[in-house]
């Protein structure tokens, strides 16, 4: 049987990281971090390499410590009145690979926090002229669309109304008002801690592939 990734002491480090979050604190116990939460899941983009082929060639999972698919677990503060200096989840980030959009382009994210663990597929954020070609990929490809999400609950941010170019009375208008098109699939903390998650975190995977298929090709990008 596989080892499993990783330990529950990563969830207890996190939420004492939630309570305590502030730098004497952190470097007193960073070797907490390194151990449970660094170098576990480094080991698991490692592994996830050839395995994330299994749901598309174009995904790309970085085990480089620096710049690669872990985020760092410093929060920028320059434009936040949170100035908690860091965050209380872990994140990686598989994104694809012919996308200039580093995180803004189609790929897949997993979230890893105490009590709401997920697995994240599809567009976050994109720039106008992706977000206006997605839109446009929707309202021709109508029912392209209803298969791709199909399963699917979509989240993020909206319009409140439907954007310029579109009727308000088009059938798809709660679709096309979405500023971001991204779906999930929730993981228990036994899961991630368990000896299948590299199973569960594939199958989870392969239920974004057809969203990600579709928003991928409506950005001119293979999947």
């Amino acid at each position: 049987m596989a080892q499993p990734y990783f330990n529950p002491r990563l969830f207890q480090f996190l939420r004492q990281l939630r309570r305590n979050n502030r730098r004497a604190w952190f470097l007193k116990h960073k070797t907490e971090y390194e151990e449970f939460a660094r170098q576990p899941s480094l080991r698991f983009i490692a592994d996830l390499r050839l395995r994330l082929r299994e749901i598309s060639p174009w995904l790309v999972a970085d085990p480089k410590p620096v710049g690669g698919s872990l985020f760092r677990i410093y929060r920028d503060v320059r434009f936040s009145k949170d100035k908690s200096p860091y965050k209380t989840h872990i994140g990686m980030h598989f994104r694809h690979a012919g996308s200039s959009e580093l995180v803004h382009g189609p790929g897949v994210y997993l979230h890893l926090e105490p009590g709401q663990c997920f697995l994240a597929g599809g567009v976050w954020q994109p720039d106008p002229r992706s977000l206006a070609r997605i839109r446009d990929a929707i309202a021709w490809k109508a029912e392209e669309w209803r298969k791709a999400k199909r399963g699917l609950e979509l989240g993020g941010d909206m319009l409140s109304r439907a954007p310029r170019g579109y009727p308000a009375d088009h059938p798809l208008v709660e679709d096309l008002k979405r500023k971001d098109l991204v779906a999930s699939v929730d993981l228990s903390e036994d899961q991630v801690c368990g000896p299948r998650f590299m199973t569960d975190f594939l199958r989870a995977a392969r239920k974004m592939v057809p969203l990600l298929k579709f928003l991928s090709e409506a950005e001119k990008l293979r999947f």
